[in-house]
């Protein structure tokens, strides 16, 4: 059963990976399988957090912290460290992040797991990218960059040159940061992973629109929309939705725009993201006030 959720869950259909976690889950429990109690609370986590259930995830995986210390697994205690830590990310508690992946690399660097030293790595970077320290985010992403070629991970690969797009992107290098993202997606569409080529398409947008290039990053958005909204990617659609209406905006598409971010604020809603509801609110009162502006104009 957790063999089938894992295939579902690489293929992006969350919501059938958890129903078989789920049965997976009750059996390991019935023949009192710590071990694998433990991964299928893990699954459940990352399955739960990829639906936009941030909350949810994180109680799986706690629960799974605690077997996996109580059976004195040491990999499996970093994965849940580290699967909490990116919970609490996506939560925008960027700080309990860092102290959880932090927690993740001491245990990985431990026991020499060199795939786990470089996923602690990535979402340190990650996370100090957040707080606006985007140097320190290079220097972390360059490290898992390096070792996910080191040991073959061509998954790891393609989301470090993604992250390294991102953080030369918000230092204003965006040609650098298209050449990243560019790297990323051929990495992802030759592997097959559909989320990350969803993320590589919506980021080369950004790099497009902040290069004033409205149409071309509009084409990526609808890419990375159609994909996100395939693999039932709420929150990558939830962004994809708000960076199309930002871009549909500089080409004058109002109405469009409109309906836009209004998508995206019933899926940030959905997922209790309070302030992304309220940049969505504020985009569409500044749009909807300029668009009566321009009616009441045609009737003077």
């Amino acid at each position: 059963m957790g063999n089938l959720g894992l295939a579902y869950y690489s293929l992006g259909d969350f919501q059938t990976a958890i129903n078989y976690h789920q049965q997976s889950l009750e059996i390991k429990r019935d023949i009192g399988d710590r071990q694998g109690e433990g991964n299928s609370l893990g699954n459940l986590g990352i399955a739960y957090r990829n639906l936009g259930q941030f909350q949810t995830a994180i109680d799986y995986h706690q629960q799974s912290l605690e077997i996996k210390r109580a059976i004195g697994d040491q990999q499996g205690e970093g994965a849940s460290l580290g699967n909490l830590g990116t919970a609490y990310y996506s939560l925008g508690e960027y700080q309990t992040a860092i102290d959880y992946h932090q927690q993740y690399l001491n245990i990985a660097r431990e026991i020499g797991d060199r795939q786990g030293e470089g996923n602690s790595l990535g979402n340190l970077g990650t996370a100090y990218f957040s707080l606006g320290q985007y140097q320190k985010a290079i220097d972390y992403h360059q490290q898992y960059l390096d070792i996910a070629r080191e040991i073959g991970d061509r998954s790891g690969e393609g989301k470090a040159l993604g992250n390294l797009g991102l953080a030369y992107y918000s230092l204003g290098q965006y040609q650098t940061a298209i050449d990243y993202h560019q790297q990323s997606l051929d990495i992802t569409r030759e592997i097959g992973d559909r989320q990350g080529e969803g993320k590589a398409l919506g980021n080369l947008g950004l790099a497009y629109y902040s290069l004033g290039e409205y149409q071309t990053a509009i084409d990526y958005y609808q890419q990375a929309l159609d994909i996100t909204r395939e693999i039932g990617d709420r929150s990558g659609e939830a962004i994809a939705w708000f960076n199309l209406g930002g871009a549909l905006e500089n080409v004058k598409q109002k109405s469009a725009a409109i309906e836009a971010y209004d998508n995206a604020r019933q899926l940030y809603e959905a997922m209790g993201l309070d302030a992304d509801v309220s940049d969505c609110d504020a985009a569409i009162e500044r749009l909807s006030q300029g668009f009566w502006n321009w009616l009441t104009g045609l009737f003077r």
